[in-house]
């Protein structure tokens, strides 16, 4: 699909896993667009990237106040610009939960109007997407701001330098779970590769292998 959303809660690594999308994407020879939407977390944000990810030839679409602390939830009308390019696979990384999903729904009309694929990013390991349940509720609260249905889970369970392999065995049935009272698919497991390499092999055909390009803010 040309259109990729990536939504999740605050903590989930969305951003990270939406900066890999793009750069993958790019390493296929594809033109691609990131959109920042996240007008709701100061911290881990597309935008942070920026410089990387246009050295790599990716255009970057953000508010103009992002990286700074004036608190308004600008959107710049270049985002619609993407639509019209039937060439360029659009990426946009959401703001956490459903009131990030707010925004997105301003482009529902435009979103709506071709094939999508919308990932929601899940941390087990963080609160309020612990269970099964929680997910869901998540899940759906982000549908019903967005107007949008989601496509595809991608588990990103995690403890950022702590996490071990084990830590994402025991996310694989919550996770499973939630996808079937969802009725999507679990798309990925994502973490770093050498994380990833330790999992069972029957778990393998789902990886996707994250390289860390944020860094903490302190």
């Amino acid at each position: 699909m040309k259109t990729n959303i990536v939504t999740g809660h605050y903590g989930s690594g969305k951003t990270e896993f939406a900066l890999n999308l793009a750069m993958n994407l790019k390493k296929e020879n594809k033109k691609v667009s990131i959109c920042d939407l996240d007008i709701v977390n100061p911290y881990f944000r597309t935008n942070d990237a920026r410089k990387l990810l246009e050295e790599n030839g990716i255009k970057v679409i953000s508010s103009q106040f992002a990286n700074t602390n004036v608190d308004i939830p600008v959107l710049p009308g270049e985002v619609l610009s993407v639509f019209a390019d039937k060439e360029t696979y659009k990426i946009f990384d959401v703001g956490g939960d459903d009131d990030g999903a707010i925004a997105l729904g301003t482009y529902f009309h435009y979103i709506s109007k071709e094939p999508y694929n919308m990932y929601f990013v899940v941390n087990t390991l963080r609160p309020m997407t612990s269970t099964k349940e929680e997910i869901y509720e998540m899940a759906r609260n982000i549908e019903a701001a967005s107007r949008l249905k989601i496509t595809d889970i991608v588990n990103n369970t995690n403890l950022q330098g702590l996490t071990k392999a084990e830590d994402i065995v025991k996310s694989i049935k919550i996770v499973d779970e939630a996808a079937k009272m969802l009725g999507v698919n679990v798309k990925y497991i994502s973490g770093k590769k050498e994380i990833l390499d330790n999992l069972p092999q029957g778990l393998q055909n789902k990886r996707f292998n994250l390289d860390i390009y944020l860094k903490m803010p302190f």
